[in-house]
């Protein structure tokens, strides 16, 4: 909070609590206004220059830097210092302060001990003031040393993607331009179009799902290209998805595995991608068959990676369910949008 708003919120409640005391001794006849002016605006003002001389310099001059007993000096200085000086306006006042009925006159003593109950609970309501304020603040620094950790990490998630799914994607084009295929060309060009939509369009937080699913379908259709228009994958799309927007590169590495690990080329074992969409959620399903001499484990860094944003980004929001079975490897991704 900026320091101007903090100085008119003090003001604001001091004389609204002022106020409100005048307002409840002015409904009392006996009360006259000079006993009005002397209890209720000079003995405040006393009381909340304690409050304030606590607040702004022994908390955090004394007490803060563990200087303990010259805080406790301080405070005992204080009061005494601070019941005097109310003492000496009683008896300026004596008529209005000291005087009780049939003309009693109240001893130092017992008002001076008044006095330092009354000041004890101004220097109590200032401390947990200060110590309220400093939490809510260090609280507030925390959240935003975690948030930018958060971020940090996030960041650096997000750019292990381009150069894991470029060194993939390269290789491969490698193998179609080192077979002389024909469709080289068309496979530099397909991935010139997904480098742009992951270096220009994938900077927000979130994106629109259309243009994710697109994304997807550029990938599927470099990799028809790769495997010569021989691969099968049974793709469907259902639900409306114009409105609805996804942490951008989040799907990718599912899809990715399943052409990298999977048979693609066999028509009665095609992949099957389903993603179903409604209002607010989000069901992807990916299943493939092994590769019966593929010893490398599925998933990797881009699996590895994927678990951590949907962690990151979408906590108590997803349900992520992997089978790796004999002959099959099965994801399913459910996700509140």
């Amino acid at each position: 909070m900026k320091l101007r708003w903090q100085i008119f919120w003090h003001l604001f409640f001091w004389a609204i609590a002022v106020s409100f005391l005048i307002f409840i001794a002015h409904d009392d006849s006996k009360i006259s206004a000079n006993d009005i002016l002397v209890l209720f605006v000079l003995y405040p003002i006393i009381n909340i220059g304690l409050f304030y001389l606590n607040y702004l310099v022994f908390i955090p001059r004394f007490l803060d830097k563990k200087k303990y007993s010259i805080y406790a000096i301080a405070i005992v200085s204080s009061l005494i210092i601070f019941g005097l000086g109310k003492y000496g306006l009683a008896v300026v006042f004596k008529e209005y302060i000291l005087m009780r009925t049939k003309g009693h006159i109240v001893g130092f003593l017992s008002y001076f001990l008044s006095t330092i109950f009354t000041s004890l609970i101004f220097l109590f309501l200032s401390t947990a003031l200060k110590f309220t304020a400093d939490w809510f603040l260090n609280e507030r620094i925390q959240r935003d040393l975690e948030n930018q950790r958060l971020s940090a990490e996030l960041a650096f998630l997000k750019s292990q993607i381009n150069p894991h799914f470029l060194f993939n994607s390269l290789n491969s084009i490698y193998s179609l331009a080192y077979q002389r295929s024909e469709t080289t060309p068309e496979a530099i060009l397909k991935l010139s179009e997904i480098m742009r939509y992951m270096l220009y369009e994938c900077n927000d937080n979130k994106v629109d799902l259309a243009k994710e699913l697109q994304y997807l379908h550029n990938y599927i259709d470099l990799q028809k290209i790769r495997f010569s228009n021989k691969a099968y994958i049974d793709y469907k799309v259902d639900g409306a998805i114009a409105s609805q927007q996804i942490v951008p590169l989040l799907l990718i590495a599912f899809i990715e595995n399943a052409f990298k690990h999977g048979v693609a080329n066999d028509p009665l074992t095609p992949i099957r991608l389903l993603i179903d969409v409604d209002a607010e959620n989000l069901h992807f399903y990916i299943q493939n068959k092994k590769h019966t001499n593929n010893r490398d484990p599925a998933g990797g860094i881009g699996l590895n990676n994927v678990k951590r944003r949907l962690d990151l980004l979408y906590p108590h929001k997803y349900n992520l369910d992997i089978r790796d079975e004999a002959d099959t490897y099965t994801v399913e991704l459910s996700l509140v949008l």
